[in-house]
């Protein structure tokens, strides 16, 4: 499989699901998200801000889903967000990142095709 990321013309789990995580990882509390992008959802959990209503689109996501994105936070996004790969990144399949891009139309990932042929 090629080394480019899907993610990088994807973005559809950026704009389908709500991104909650511990406020501990949030700057206020000595970790690496800004506190300014999230919403509280409980005592003890936030969410990026336009992920916590319908339609949902993470403030983070800078592009078009489907066509070209990236995160304008990259460095600074949550565990949420690194812990969550696309499928087949890691030899298997994600069935909830197959799930977000077949809400925007777009076809699941193959473990046979180069990233670069996948729109």
């Amino acid at each position: 499989m090629s080394e480019a990321s899907p993610c990088l013309n994807c973005g559809a789990c950026c704009s389908h699901f709500r991104v909650s995580f511990f406020w501990g990882e949030c700057t206020s509390a000595g970790g690496v998200v800004p506190d300014e992008l999230v919403a509280p959802i409980s005592p003890s959990r936030v969410a990026m801000l336009g992920t916590d209503c319908k339609p949902t689109r993470c403030v983070g996501l800078v592009g078009e889903v489907g066509t070209a994105v990236q995160c304008s936070i990259y460095d600074q996004r949550s565990s949420t967000c690194r812990e969550f790969d696309a499928s087949w990144a890691n030899g298997e399949a994600n069935v909830d990142c197959d799930a977000a891009r077949a809400a925007f139309g777009l076809p699941a990932l193959q473990p046979d095709l180069p990233y670069e042929q996948i729109a």
